[in-house]
Formats: C-alpha cells, sequence, structure tokens
C-alpha cells in the first residue's frame, strides 16, 4: 500500500493505562487533541497538508505509533504536541513521546522529529539533550512549525530565522528568539481540524456525566481562550506564552465550532478547556447569549476560580448548558493558600461561592491539592474537611507536584527538593507518582495522606446521600465501582519506606 505523503504529521502521544492505572479503562475521558487540532487547521489554511494520529484514542503504544507511521505516511515533519488535558499535566506524556520519538529514528532515521507542548517549552535544551528529536519549539508553535516545515520541503538546513526553534548544527544545540504571541485568535487560529480526528474514539469524564451516565460519547475539549492572567506557584500551564498572558476568541468564533460539533457530530458533552473561562463577563455572556439563542441541549464543564464567580453570571450559565464549574480552591488552610498566591479569601467565602453555585442548579467539581510547601499534617486534615464540609457533587484530589515551566520547580530546584526520578513520576495517578515532600511531611506521607483523603471523601455518607439524591442509583453504584479501585503506588507501597498516616 502507497503511502500518504503530508507536509506535516502531528502526532498527540500518551498512554491511559501508564497516566490512570486502572481507572483509565473506564472512568476518566479520552481526550481529543484539542490544541494539536488547531495547529492542524492554521497549517491546512497556509496550504500545508496534515495529518493526526492520537494514541491515546486508539489506546497505541509508542511502538505501534511509530509502526503505523513508519507504514502509512511519508512526512516531511512530525510534531509531538505535548499537551495535558488537566493543568499543568504535560509533562506526565513525556515518556510516551520520547519513546515514540526513539521508535521513529530506529526505522527510519530520516525522519524529522519536532517536540513541543507546555514541558518542551518550559525544558527546551534539556529536551533537546535528552530526546531524541531534531527540533524543539519553546513557545506557542503554529508559526514555528509552518516555518520549519518549509524550509525541510524547500531542503533547506538553514533555520536561524525560524522564531522560537531549538535545532542542532554540527552538533552544538542553537536556538532562535522567541516569536511573538498570537494576538488576532479569531483569524490566526480560526478552529479546530476536527475531521482529522477519530471523533467517534472520545468519551467525557465520569463525573462530567453523571446526569447522563450512559451517555458519555460523543465529547469533545475545545479552547475558548489561551493562557492565564494569574500566576499560581503550582502552575505551569503559562510556559508556552512566556509570561502570563489571557487571550480570547470572540463569541462568535466559539459559536461556530459548537454549531459545527453539534450539527456535524452530534456533540452535546463539551469541556471549555481554558484555564479560567468564568472570568470576563463580555466573553462568558456573549457565549451563553449565543448558545441560548440556538437552543441546544449541551452539557459543558469549564474552570472557575472562587473569586470569579459573579451571581449575574450563573442564570446564562446554567440555561446555555453548563452542568458543571471546576473551582481551584487548593486547601483549607488561608496559610497555605497564601504561600502558593491563592489565599484572597477564606473558607466560609468558598463554602458560601459553592452553595451559591449549587442553588443555581449547577454542579461543583473541587480540586484540592495535598502537600503544598507549607502544608502539615493538621493543614492537609484542614483540607479534606474543607471539602467533606463543601460536598461537591466530585471532587479532585490532587499531591503536590513541582511541574516544569511553574514557580514551584524552580523553588524546588534552587531548594534541592527530590524530584520525580522520571517523567512518568508527574503524573497524578500512576504507579511511580512522586510528589513533593513539605518541612514535616515526607512525599510518600503526602502521596498516602491524597489516596486515603479520595476514599475518605467518596465513601463518606453525606456526599453519598448528596450523589442519590441529585443523580440516582445508577450514579451511586458507579460511585461505589469506582472506589473499589485502589491505585497501586511504588512510593509507599515498596515495604523498606516507611509512612505513618
Amino acid at each position: 500500500m502507497a503511502k500518504t505523503a503530508v507536509d506535516v504529521l502531528i502526532i498527540n502521544p500518551g498512554s491511559r493505562m501508564s497516566v490512570y492505572q486502572e481507572l483509565g479503562d473506564e472512568f476518566s475521558a479520552i481526550e481529543p487533541p484539542s490544541l494539536a487540532g488547531l495547529f492542524a487547521e492554521y497549517l491546512r489554511r497556509k496550504s500545508m497538508s496534515v495529518a493526526i494520529v492520537d494514541a491515546p484514542a486508539h489506546n497505541l503504544s509508542s511502538r505501534q505509533v511509530a509502526e503505523l507511521v513508519h507504514r502509512d505516511y511519508d512526512a516531511t515533519l512530525v510534531v509531538m504536541v505535548i499537551y495535558g488535558f488537566q493543568p499543568s499535566a504535560s509533562t506526565q506524556n513525556m515518556p510516551a513521546a520520547g519513546e515514540t520519538a526513539r521508535a521513529l529514528k530506529e526505522l527510519d532515521p530520516r525522519c524529522r522529529v519536532m517536540m513541543t507542548g507546555t514541558h518542551p517549552a518550559a525544558l527546551p535544551e534539556r529536551t533537546m539533550r535528552e530526546e531524541n528529536v531534531d527540533f524543539v519549539c519553546d513557545r506557542e508553535g503554529p508559526e514555528t512549525i509552518l516555518l520549519t516545515a518549509r524550509a525541510l520541503k524547500e531542503g533547506s538546513t538553514a533555520f536561524d530565522g525560524i522564531p522560537s526553534l531549538w535545532y542542532r548544527r554540527d552538533g552544538r544545540i542553537l536556538s532562535n528568539p522567541p516569536a511573538a504571541l498570537m494576538d488576532d485568535l479569531d483569524n490566526e487560529l480560526p478552529g479546530v481540524a476536527w475531521d482529522l480526528l477519530p471523533m467517534e474514539k472520545y468519551r467525557a469524564h465520569n463525573w462530567h456525566c453523571f446526569e447522563h451516565i450512559d451517555q458519555r460519547s460523543p465529547y469533545v475539549s475545545m479552547h475558548t481562550s489561551l493562557g492565564c492572567p494569574y500566576k499560581c506557584t503550582f502552575c505551569c500551564i503559562n510556559a508556552p506564552f512566556g509570561k502570563s498572558s489571557y487571550r480570547m476568541w470572540s463569541p462568535e468564533a466559539v459559536i461556530k465550532e459548537i454549531d459545527i460539533l453539534v450539527n456535524r457530530y452530534g456533540v452535546k458533552n463539551i469541556k471549555f478547556v481554558d484555564e479560567m473561562f468564568v472570568l470576563n463577563r463580555a466573553h462568558v455572556m456573549g457565549i451563553c447569549d449565543l448558545i441560548i439563542e440556538r437552543g441546544y441541549d449541551l452539557n459543558i464543564w469549564a474552570y472557575a476560580r472562587v473569586d470569579t464567580v459573579k451571581v449575574e453570571f450563573l442564570d446564562k450559565l446554567d440555561r446555555a448548558g453548563f452542568r458543571w464549574l471546576a473551582l481551584g480552591i487548593e486547601s483549607g488552610s488561608k496559610h497555605v493558600r497564601d504561600g502558593v498566591e491563592k489565599g484572597r479569601f477564606g473558607s466560609s467565602e468558598i463554602i458560601q461561592v459553592v452553595r451559591t453555585i449549587q442553588n443555581a442548579g449547577i454542579n461543583v467539581i473541587g480540586n484540592y491539592i495535598f502537600g503544598l510547601p507549607d502544608d502539615t499534617h493538621q493543614s492537609m486534615e484542614e483540607t479534606l474537611q474543607l471539602a467533606i464540609e463543601a460536598n461537591c457533587e466530585f471532587a479532585n484530589f490532587y499531591s503536590a507536584m513541582a511541574y516544569p515551566g511553574s514557580k514551584l520547580y524552580g523553588l524546588a530546584i534552587a531548594n534541592g527538593w527530590d524530584l520525580p526520578p522520571n517523567w512518568i513520576g508527574y503524573s497524578q495517578h500512576s504507579y511511580e507518582t512522586f510528589p513533593l515532600r513539605t518541612e514535616t511531611l515526607t512525599n510518600a506521607e503526602v502521596l498516602k495522606f491524597r489516596d486515603e483523603a479520595f476514599h475518605r471523601y467518596f465513601t463518606n455518607e453525606r456526599y453519598l446521600a448528596l450523589v442519590k439524591r441529585r443523580f440516582g442509583d445508577k450514579v451511586l453504584a458507579h460511585v461505589a465501582e469506582m472506589t473499589r479501585i485502589r491505585l497501586k503506588r511504588k512510593l509507599y507501597s515498596d515495604a523498606r519506606v516507611a509512612v505513618t498516616i
């Protein structure tokens, strides 16, 4: 069979089993790579031929991805877009990306490979040194990918004028000045190449569909903005942008994408992947108004901050189909929240905001972090008790990680704190998870507390009563099935590690 010639082949690397263990089988989402789709559409509009290979969607190993590419495609440039589908989660996909790149080079040493995304942008020189790649992009990506592919098509080895590009010459690693950020997203990144993605493969997170647990597909995640204006110490989301930034697509551009998704693909379940959707009044209200005008029956979830949720937003969010808002509550200790620049509100205010959202008919998912730098056993217990009191319809419990590109990473390097020995250790749910330690707690103690907190929350009678009342017996049984899964952890299952909780 003849190979398909393409200018750019984009790969979304990843392994559901490595990242989520057993939770990846049924409970986690299978996310469309929205950033890869944006890049693909950008390139097509610049007269580039493009294809996408989505490894997690097809449940392909790194070797299988490389064999598929080698067998089916003749690509001028292969681009690995290493992106996380939960905040700061790009790094956990680096093992799969690295294995895929090595396998591609084994099968065809002439294959030209670029890595881009949050992690490579945070550590471009290290990525060039450690991975079997020819190029790294240290900023947003589209223009750098385009100009590199054009140079390769023309047979050029002169990459000096390509912004944000890292490359090799005579065995030396070189880099070019950064590209300017795109300001006019409507015209510069006008939509996603949904037709290049296996749309039938994607499914929502289990909790996202608690109101219709058997209808998790079709599903998409999409951007309405890029970046975040805030500077939380533990977050690396702005690494590809070089600074805190916040740029939005217009409501008209957003609804154009939703029109395609609803009318062509029958999509109901949508995640707005923006780090902070509920922020700009005109943006939020404009999108809501256009959805309401069309009368679409949608199940949307989006991120918000406790201090950005306004009562005036909630009625329209509800009418537009926003069934879930995710709040970054992080810690039950104001002192700990102050330490990561998230402490402008107290626990009583947090509970009040949660109740206000719930009273508007919208479900809340609370996000909590254990093991932030100032955490003690007592403050982590305060965080868990706040979560139990807030009694959100779902909760995510994370361990603090010094993600590359975050202020916390720089702090960890400066202080000589132990970091994960490999990139998969940055995955919250993996066997190798290796969170930060605190002044008073080992990383094993932090992780053990996080895992036990998860089970204490989801087996709490008050929470189970809420689930039964809001979603019924079927979802109650689903939650029970979820809590039967106990993640395996190298850090504290090793008999040599003493853990006292």
